[in-house]
């Protein structure tokens, strides 16, 4: 019997350790409720923000953002009149104006802006708001010209602003709780990291993809890579392995693999667009000489943590740890509200963004010049 940790009144499997751990991310959830935004006589000033752009896949983001007290949503940019008219129709942009730009940018009290535009224009629109004063968010992945966006970090620097980057996963419980094993040093010494992303991409959205050369890789792999890279650090090299293996003639590179080499481990990243269930396998397992932790799926984390002695409330041998479901970006929301008023780091500084981009261009066979 493998042992389990039960929650006697929810019957959900849990250890003790990860329920405290996760105490951050359902406050960050809670928190988020406009119910409590009104109860809250103690809030802090609301961090003014706007989104630039509703092409991106992820720009249903900014539900978390109007529904976050810490911040107040004052308007959205979409030059492209198609894409406007269109989300003009969704609930999630109800009562917001619609500006340009320079409109967005001139606004009183502005401090971030979400950068939601198809891929192609992150990172003109990040350069503009960075050389504005304001804090970005820019979603993933951070273009394709890794001199631009070392541009862009080197400048915010300069101007104390923040620059995170959208990949999804960096606040799911499981990550986090991973992150507190890795910093106890429970795991001992890592030598082996192997994760996997990847689901089935329609016909229209493939070709889509096909406009950019990094393939699904550069679509997808960027925010499994973003762990390992918290994991593991810079890679010495990166062997890359990219196929087209659909039937399909349409030229995008679909089957994609990378290997990072280090002195003393390897870290696989798998990528597909053909992968039948691929969303139910995406999954992240480290290995090191004192344990393994493997979570499986990603989306909606369970975690397989087996140890070689006992650390802290964990016993020896191999535990089975469910969280409860996640929304997405909850916890990358509130983290952007803390740094941005001096309360904490950044958890994820500009020089690991940096490191991310360039290896991800390397894994799809890119230019880092």
């Amino acid at each position: 019997m493998k042992p389990t940790h039960q929650h006697p009144h929810l019957g959900i499997l849990y250890s003790r350790r990860s329920i405290i751990r996760l105490i951050p991310s359902a406050i960050a959830i809670f928190a988020a409720s406009p119910v409590l935004a009104n109860l809250r006589s103690d809030a802090k000033p609301r961090i003014k923000i706007g989104q630039i752009g509703v092409g991106h896949a992820h720009a249903s983001k900014l539900s978390v953002y109007r529904a976050s007290p810490d911040y107040e949503v004052v308007g959205v940019v979409e030059p492209d009149e198609g894409l406007r008219k269109s989300a003009e129709k969704s609930p999630l942009y109800n009562g917001l104006p619609w500006l340009t730009r320079d409109q967005l940018l001139a606004t009183p009290g502005l401090q971030a802006v979400l950068v939601e535009t198809r891929v192609r224009n992150l990172l003109d629109n990040a350069e503009a708001c960075v050389t504005a004063g304001k804090h970005v968010h820019i979603d993933k992945p951070a273009g394709e010209s890794l001199p631009q966006f070392r541009r862009i970090l080197e400048l915010a620097q300069k101007k104390n602003l923040i620059v995170q980057m959208g990949y999804m996963y960096r606040y799911n419980p499981a990550l986090v709780l991973l992150r507190e094993f890795l910093k106890k040093g429970w795991l001992g010494e890592i030598f082996e990291v192997h994760t996997v992303m990847s689901k089935v991409v329609d016909p229209a959205s493939r070709r889509e993809l096909a406009e950019y050369p990094g393939g699904i890789m550069f679509e997808l792999g960027g925010h499994i890579l973003d762990l390992v890279i918290a994991i593991l650090g810079k890679p010495q090299s990166v062997s890359a392995f990219n196929r087209h293996s659909a039937a399909i003639d349409d030229g995008l590179l679909d089957n994609m693999l990378c290997v990072l080499d280090y002195p003393k481990a390897t870290a696989s990243i798998k990528s597909t667009a053909i992968e039948v269930e691929g969303n139910g396998r995406r999954h992240l397992v480290v290995c090191g000489t004192e344990g393994t932790f493997h979570i499986q799926p990603l989306d909606n984390p369970t975690a397989r943590v087996s140890l070689s002695r006992d650390r802290g409330e964990y016993k020896k041998g191999t535990h089975d740890i469910t969280f409860p479901k996640y929304t997405r970006y909850v916890g990358d929301a509130a983290d952007m509200a803390q740094v941005i008023r001096g309360e904490k780091p950044s958890d994820f500084p500009p020089e690991h963004d940096l490191i991310v981009q360039t290896t991800l261009l390397r894994a799809c066979g890119q230019s880092t010049e």
